[in-house]
């Protein structure tokens, strides 16, 4: 059944995500909006929305990833295009949400820096905000506007399950990740396992061992994100240490900055299936990453959006 909208609806992509907004434009039958991004000759970013979006329902799609503070000023510059043009409503769809790890003061001193980002979303005129695995889910009380937080485990979870693997372990690389661990695993009817890292004294290795069985298994390394790689890496060694038969591991969002392709290359992971909330470049398009679309989960998020009826049977 095509998606019923509405004259006043319009789907803006801005620079990050320009491919998964195309496909989510021919899932929802409609056009993307008209704008032009440009820069002048220092850098600064000029945007200019060339159809009327007076009284309309605007959705606009930007991935805050690398660079990460261009896209960041792009989309806050849009945003405030936006109003100044008269848009009803400012939806801002981030399925990539950039500064999530700093969430707290860890040393005194320091800034909270998603704070801050997500005051300068609402401060640009953004009326609600559309993401995806935020790095922690308590981000959505930065917020003082509504926050559909999505969660990729279920795009990764009907994934393995087509694959049809046996004796399935999911693994949680370190303590921040065992809530998305047991999710999936409740959804695979796997059990679950742990990757326990002991930070070293001073000049000394770290550590790591694993806590649950996971020899002779196919083990499924689950995370948010995967930045460098190193925790990712190390987990699968770990596992690989302790008689795992085949090591597969998953995330929503892959950064994969600095020399983390390499690392992934030589490392024992079999397969890493990734989310394309990030656009990767041809030269981090390995054999062994899958990129799994999640054009379909944002649709039908926007969709019920757009129609006024309840997302939480997206996320619950």
């Amino acid at each position: 059944m095509p998606y019923q909208l509405s004259n006043n609806f319009r789907l803006f992509s801005l620079n990050s995500n320009r491919k998964l907004v195309e496909e989510m434009t021919e899932i929802l039958g409609c056009k993307m909006g008209i704008c032009s991004v440009t820069q002048f000759s220092d850098g600064e970013i000029q945007i200019h929305i060339e159809e009327s979006v007076r009284g309309c329902e605007v959705f606009v799609v930007q991935s805050t990833s690398y660079p990460v503070n261009d896209n960041i000023l792009e989309l806050l510059i849009m945003i405030d295009a936006l109003k100044r043009a008269s848009a009803g409503v400012i939806n801002v769809v981030i399925p990539y949400y950039a500064y999530g790890r700093q969430d707290r003061k860890a040393r005194s001193r320091e800034p909270i820096t998603a704070k801050l980002v997500a005051n300068l979303l609402e401060s640009a005129g953004a009326n609600r905000i559309l993401t995806m695995d935020l790095h922690t889910p308590q981000l959505q009380g930065f917020f003082d506007i509504p926050v559909e937080h999505l969660i990729g485990v279920p795009v990764l979870a009907q994934y393995f399950m087509e694959k049809g693997l046996e004796d399935m372990v999911i693994v949680a690389p370190h303590n921040g990740s065992i809530g998305r661990t047991r999710k999936l695993a409740n959804t695979l009817n796997a059990p679950i396992a742990l990757i326990d890292k002991r930070k070293p004294e001073e000049g000394g290795q770290a550590t790591y061992d694993v806590i649950g069985n996971v020899e002779g298994k196919n083990a499924i390394i689950i995370d948010d994100l995967i930045d460098t790689g190193t925790t990712i890496t190390f987990a699968a060694k770990a596992l690989a240490e302790h008689g795992a038969k085949a090591i597969y591991a998953g995330c929503t969002h892959a950064v994969l900055t600095g020399n983390s392709i390499e690392k992934i290359e030589q490392s024992p992971i079999k397969e890493l299936v990734v989310t394309n909330t990030i656009e990767q470049p041809e030269e981090k398009q390995l054999e062994k990453i899958t990129c799994l679309s999640v054009a379909p989960l944002l649709v039908e998020a926007i969709d019920r959006i757009h129609s006024e009826k309840a997302v939480s049977p997206l996320f619950e």
